[in-house]
């Protein structure tokens, strides 16, 4: 099974102390695309995009972004 992409953006809100409403107006974003981020339900990201939370939250890529495994499919063994 395939692992995903987490966006810990809650915990870099949390540190920054800034509220997504904030988070989206310093990117450029709806707050919708926000949402969609936050949740994990973005299909892609723009490099743009990424680089534009970096720079409101101060941080690097890896510190808004987790690879979690999936778990290994019965057949692939």
């Amino acid at each position: 099974m395939e692992g995903k992409i987490i966006f810990n953006i809650d915990v870099m809100l949390a540190r920054r102390k800034m509220s997504v409403t904030e988070l989206a107006d310093k990117v450029g974003i709806t707050l919708a695309n926000m949402s969609i981020l936050k949740t994990g339900k973005a299909k892609a990201v723009k490099i743009s995009t990424l680089a534009s939370l970096c720079r409101a939250l101060d941080c690097q890529p890896g510190d808004l972004l987790e690879y979690v495994p999936g778990e290994p499919d019965d057949e692939a063994e």
